[in-house]
């Protein structure tokens, strides 16, 4: 962990003015650890200097001996740039000691005494890799017989794009738990993501109506159908079963959209105005919805305002500065339930 140490202190060259922390910051381990001790020798209650040993024996190795120091030493009243780093060495102790469920707590307080440190969000992200690992080895391990194994097997397929192989995950899921709600809804949604040709969008039907079957509230299911009878030419049901979605779903974005778009269609551009101004209340960075408000406006005849939403969209479509921005997207889940 010895690396590890390094990367904890990078950026702090000014953060404290004690000698040990210098040498630290500095990559001098021994001649940092001598002047903690030093002092310690002249306050033995130095909480800092106390702190500051437990990380550079941690980052020796020690983690099991350190992490109940680590802790409480974030948690202390000692320095505050101290406290920090006690905090984000507990919790790459955690990672390395493969026990990511006791940095969990530390994280959490971290992330919301400072939300935009990039040291913080970096360990986050490493140390909830490493408890989904951990949780997917057990369940593989544990479970492999379970109808979950082949759900999360499916879904791992789905996020790699491999379509055929999670539609059949998810079919052995379901011969193993029929009654499993959102399984069929995965499943459908698969079988068109593989294809559009009309077999499967038949199969995948046959699929969001085994997921009703189960849950006649599902208003994602409801929306599919819609799609599939859209793709189909049958605006009338497709039309029907965008409405019960929405009446499902009030904030529903995707439906309310499209419910705007068939609006469009029939030129009754007032009223899909509304409903894509409520979309954009719902969810105010969303392209699409202000892509069709832009259209909805220009065929209402309002130009200026029209030329205020392009002016959002452009700003929106622009792609940011930031490095890593939209490294992680949240992918194959239905919209949240209010």
């Amino acid at each position: 962990m010895r690396g590890i140490s390094v990367f904890l202190f990078a950026g702090l060259l000014c953060a404290d003015t004690a000698t040990a922390v210098r040498e630290y910051t500095l990559g001098h381990f021994k001649a940092a650890e001598a002047a903690a001790q030093d002092a310690l020798k002249k306050d033995s209650t130095n909480t800092e200097a106390i702190a500051l040993l437990a990380m550079i024996r941690a980052g020796e190795g020690d983690c099991a001996g350190q992490q109940a120091l680590l802790q409480s030493s974030w948690r202390g009243s000692g320095e505050a740039v101290i406290r920090k780093l006690a905090g984000l060495a507990a919790v790459q102790c955690a990672i390395v000691q493969e026990h990511p469920e006791t940095g969990v707590a530390v994280l959490e307080e971290l992330k919301r005494a400072y939300p935009r440190d990039a040291d913080v969000l970096y360990l986050g992200a490493k140390l909830y890799m490493k408890g989904w690992n951990t949780q997917v080895a057990d369940m593989f391990a544990q479970t492999a017989a379970s109808y979950r194994v082949n759900q999360l097997s499916g879904e791992i397929f789905e996020t790699q794009g491999n379509f055929t192989e999670a539609a059949a995950e998810y079919a052995k899921a379901i011969a193993k738990n029929p009654h499993a709600i959102n399984l069929h809804f995965r499943r459908g949604r698969v079988l068109l993501l593989a294809s559009h040709e009309p077999a499967a969008l038949e199969q995948a039907r046959r699929e969001f109506e085994a997921e009703l079957a189960l849950n006649a509230d599902d208003a994602a299911a409801i929306y599919q159908l819609g799609q599939i009878s859209d793709a189909q030419g049958n605006r009338a049901e497709a039309a029907k079963r965008f409405e019960q979605a929405a009446a499902l779903r009030p904030d529903f974005v995707e439906v309310l959209v499209t419910l705007a778009k068939l609006r469009m269609r029939d030129h009754r551009a007032t009223e899909a105005i509304q409903l894509l101004e409520r979309s954009i209340t719902l969810q105010p960075a969303n392209e699409t919805a202000h892509y069709n408000l832009m259209l909805a406006y220009r065929s209402a005849g309002r130009a200026s305002d029209a030329a205020k939403d392009k002016s959002i969209l452009d700003k929106l479509q622009k792609p940011p500065g930031g490095e890593f921005s939209d490294f992680l997207k949240k992918l194959g889940e239905k919209p949240v339930q209010p």
